[in-house]
């Protein structure tokens, strides 16, 4: 029986996921930053919850060390982050720094603990969870959207080091997900002379997420990621998401940007 090692699991996409794979006969270790208040994962079989803030070094240390006493793993699904939103010069450092802290460095710090691991076993498969937002830009993302072309840019880098000794990388970029993530996992600041931008990007997000994928229909394209034995990078998941992309492919840089911009601004 093969194990997943999943963070962020307490809602959205990392619940979705833990529940997809104990479905499919997987052992599931699901972590999050409160572990004691989750209880719908709680009741599955196969299923172990663990205390993890990706945030805190030496709890990530601690819960991988009690995860690979629970369990050989097999995948690690890094899937920890939320979204901060507003105009550059109205974010204060704190929240740069908590979302860097969050979504990238969370991301690596993670993966570096497992390498040794799986490069001795020498087998092994990181998923992160990146974004449409890390092949595309929307105004007002400007620091949550340097945390995901970073994911990116570094899992590419990560497939070189670690293809070598049997180890991959790869990463699922969904569009919009219908959680709660707008509301929930949202981190927000603004200003007087942004307003008309802001009323206008959230007025077209609104519309955008008409289109939007259950967190199920994600998790299905995670359980591809982990299964299909692929050398694939990049999993770009959702209907919007890929007509997005292949919309920036077929245009190129500056024209999808020129013509995608227009919807906002």
């Amino acid at each position: 029986m093969k194990t997943i090692f999943i963070t962020g699991a307490s809602t959205g996409l990392g619940k979705a996921t833990a529940r997809l794979f104990q479905s499919k006969g997987w052992n599931v270790i699901a972590t999050m930053r409160n572990p004691d208040s989750e209880t719908e994962l709680a009741t599955l079989e196969n299923v172990t919850l663990l205390p993890l803030d990706v945030t805190n070094l030496e709890q990530i240390q601690t819960t991988v060390k009690k995860a690979l006493e629970i369990s050989d793993i097999d995948v690690v699904f890094n899937n920890a982050g939320y979204g901060l939103i507003g105009p550059l010069e109205a974010l204060s450092d704190d929240q740069i720094l908590k979302q860097l802290d969050t979504n990238l460095l969370g991301v690596i710090r993670v993966t570096k603990a497992f390498i040794p691991y799986f490069r001795e076993r020498r087998e092994g498969l990181f998923i992160s969870t990146t974004s449409i937002g890390g092949l595309i830009t929307f105004p007002l993302g400007s620091t949550y959207h340097a945390t995901k072309w970073a994911l990116e840019g570094w899992s590419e880098s990560m497939a070189f080091e670690l293809n070598t000794f049997g180890v991959h990388i790869k990463t699922v970029s969904p569009g919009g997900i219908k959680t709660d993530f707008m509301s929930r996992s949202l981190d927000m600041a603004t200003q007087p002379e942004y307003e008309g931008m802001i009323n206008t990007m959230f007025s077209n997000t609104e519309s955008m997420m008409d289109g939007a994928s259950t967190a199920e229909e994600i998790a299905e394209v995670v359980y591809q990621a982990a299964t299909d034995g692929k050398k694939q990078l990049r999993y770009v998941a959702g209907q919007d998401a890929k007509a997005l992309y292949a919309q920036r492919l077929e245009l190129g840089d500056e024209a999808f940007r020129e013509q995608f911009g227009k919807q906002f601004i």
